[in-house]
């Protein structure tokens, strides 16, 4: 790709990267979340986004981010967000990492419903065709009312339709607060939520704990700051389409790491999910 007659290219390539770090921390997950509690992974994680969050925000020089314009609407999408982790990172118990993935991907379409009904937002014919055949999708891959049917994979679906509150929460707050002040928030009621349910929820650590929750925190943030990098350089429209490479990512690391090999269902159902998502933002939002 010639980076002179495609300017994103350097945005393109950060969220690769970024998503290359995501789909390593779930694989690390997908372990770590055998011998640990949810909640204690995700106060790790949210730990480290409170810290990170300092990190941006004296890199901007935004000095006030601690500070929210709209209280409500901040709590509301931080809560949102540790409810999408919360199952996210529990379907990783019993699924594997492709199935999971590729169940949560619908995510986006989600948010375009959401955004219809929420924002008021029109939607052209092609895409709410786009929508349904996507649905087919997941329909393949969960095969609901015959015997093969796994109930767990509605763990994931809840992750995808908690992320997309989520992401419409988070438009909305963006009205009032900047991204510095939204990533602190992020971090900070989200390790006061997980970290109120660890006690609850509490499991042993053992002697190899920290080492998982160093990785769990790195790749964790190094996601995000990829995100973050590859936002400042190109538009969201532009990247929303790599978005899929995760499932990618899950496949092969779940084949390497778990052995884990997608059956023909998922294979096809992840194939009309993408495809669908990638027909939406690359001819329906504008």
């Amino acid at each position: 790709m010639n980076t002179k007659s495609n300017p994103y290219y350097y945005g393109i390539l950060f969220i690769l990267l970024a998503y290359l770090s995501f789909g390593i921390l779930d694989t690390i997950q997908k372990t770590a979340v055998q011998y640990h509690s949810v909640f204690q992974l995700l106060f790790i994680k949210y730990l480290f986004c409170l810290l990170f969050s300092f990190f941006i925000a004296r890199k901007n020089k935004v000095k006030k981010f601690y500070i929210s314009n709209n209280y409500k609407i901040q709590i509301t999408r931080c809560i949102l967000s540790t409810l999408e982790s919360c199952f996210f990172v529990l379907s990783f118990r019993y699924l594997a990492l492709a199935d999971a993935h590729t169940i949560g991907s619908l995510s986006p379409v989600l948010v375009l419903i959401f955004s219809y009904i929420i924002l008021k937002e029109k939607i052209s014919l092609s895409t709410w065709i786009a929508i349904i055949i996507s649905f087919v999708g997941v329909i393949l891959i969960m095969r609901p009312g015959i015997n093969i049917f796994n109930p767990y994979l509605i763990i994931p679906l809840l992750a995808a339709f908690f992320y997309s509150l989520y992401q419409i929460a988070t438009r909305l707050n963006a009205e009032h607060d900047n991204n510095e002040t939204m990533l602190f928030y992020n971090g900070l009621i989200g390790s006061i939520i997980t970290l109120v349910f660890s006690y609850f929820f509490w499991q042993p650590l053992h002697a190899f704990s920290f080492i998982f929750f160093i990785f769990v925190g790195f790749f964790f943030c190094t996601g995000l700051y990829l995100q973050i990098k590859a936002l400042s350089i190109s538009p969201a429209s532009i990247l929303a389409p790599y978005h899929y490479s995760i499932i990618i990512w899950a496949i092969l690391f779940g084949f390497l790491v778990y052995n884990e090999i997608p059956d023909i269902f998922t294979l096809f159902g992840a194939i009309i999910i993408v495809a669908s998502g990638i027909f939406i933002f690359r001819y329906s939002i504008k």
